[in-house]
């Protein structure tokens, strides 16, 4: 007999910790006075909020609870809030917001004075140069940093880059990555993200600083931010193993993995978001992290 809380497994195979499978947040509301909270693929799908997520942070802020909204997009996080009130989620319903893009503004802003940097990124990202006291050039050739923070078609694939990153690699030219996520679900297309051509840029030798989950330094910030909470008392709630519940566990807190998100397609999620449960403990089995508990989405 299965020891309780574990599933059964053949013999002679490894046990996997079962994750609990919640349909609602509102069982575990009580558990936690702070919520650090994904956006993409969490609280919208790059084009619209989803009314049961948002419905959901009003009723746990409503409850007293600190909500930190955590983004891995390459943009500073006045501009995160901004377009993510437009696709439908009210700025009322958190405290904070924070992302990637503002961590390694800040970081440039800091460190980076006069250094020559080639900017890898669409237009949409341009926000992130305002206020830095940095030279941008067109060849990267001439350049002492690459800023990374992005595909510039969505077709692209990191490959696309190669002719661009070989020899910035070959010369040790260090890449700054303001995304660390490998792909987005962008409605209902997939779409490389920067940490993507970070890797392919490390792939190639060349050296890279990333910036956002799951790396410790964004983590601090929340802390900072949520000061007076107990780690113990904080959530973190995301659709990625990878990054979101990966850099929870580093960081010592709770996660809530939402299985109809980014990684639903493994999953082989139903209509609602439901994942089976052994192939859910297996896909945490092969990552080797293992949330608090798992939602279909983020709902009460």
């Amino acid at each position: 007999m299965a020891e309780e809380g574990l599933l059964s497994r053949p013999a002679g195979a490894s046990v996997i910790p079962k994750v609990p499978i919640h349909q609602g947040l509102a069982p575990l509301a009580g558990r936690y006075d702070a919520y650090i909270v994904d956006l993409w693929g969490v609280m919208h799908d790059g084009v619209r909020a989803f009314p049961a997520a948002v419905d959901c942070l009003a009723r746990l802020h409503g409850q007293g609870k600190r909500i930190l909204i955590l983004s891995n997009a390459p943009r500073r996080a006045a501009e995160v809030a901004a377009r993510s009130a437009e696709i439908g989620l009210p700025p009322q319903v958190c405290d904070f917001v924070m992302s990637s893009g503002e961590e390694t503004w800040r970081h440039l802003a800091a460190h980076g004075a006069g250094e020559r940097c080639y900017h890898l990124g669409p237009a949409r990202d341009l926000g992130m140069r305002v206020g830095l006291d940095l030279r941008f050039v067109d060849d990267v050739a001439a350049a002492d940093v690459i800023l990374n923070t992005g595909a510039l078609s969505p077709a692209d694939t990191a490959q696309t880059y190669d002719p661009l990153l070989q020899p910035a690699a070959a010369r040790g030219v260090p890449m700054i990555c303001a995304n660390p996520d490998l792909e987005v679900i962008r409605g209902d297309k997939r779409e490389i993200c920067a940490g993507a051509i970070a890797a392919r840029y490390e792939e190639l030798g060349g050296p890279v600083r990333y910036h956002g989950k799951p790396h410790p330094g964004i983590y601090r910030t929340c802390f900072a931010l949520l000061d007076g909470i107990a780690r113990q008392r904080i959530a973190a709630i995301g659709d990625s193993l990878r990054t979101d519940i990966a850099g929870a566990a580093a960081a010592g807190i709770d996660s809530l993995f939402v299985t109809g998100g980014l990684q639903g397609a493994e999953l082989g999620v139903d209509a609602d978001g439901n994942a089976d449960p052994a192939r859910l403990a297996a896909l945490c089995d092969a990552a080797g992290v293992h949330p608090t508990g798992a939602l279909p989405a983020l709902r009460w």
